[in-house]
């Protein structure tokens, strides 16, 4: 059983962070500074959150 939680674990905790990198920047940080390197973070999440919802909402309508 654990090896089977590892492997939904690595497709959606895992994939979270390679979809953060790949589309949405955060390889490189864009700004400097502590603060401004966590807003970005920030964002990134809620872009992310956002398309989740999205995708859920489009689920269920369609």
């Amino acid at each position: 059983s654990g090896k089977y939680l590892y492997r939904l674990r690595y497709q959606t905790v895992e994939r979270s962070f390679a979809d953060a990198k790949e589309l949405h920047g955060l390889r490189y940080c864009r700004l400097r500074g502590k603060k401004k390197v966590l807003e970005q973070a920030l964002m990134t999440a809620i872009c992310q959150n956002v398309k989740k919802i999205a995708n859920h909402l489009e689920r269920q309508v369609g």
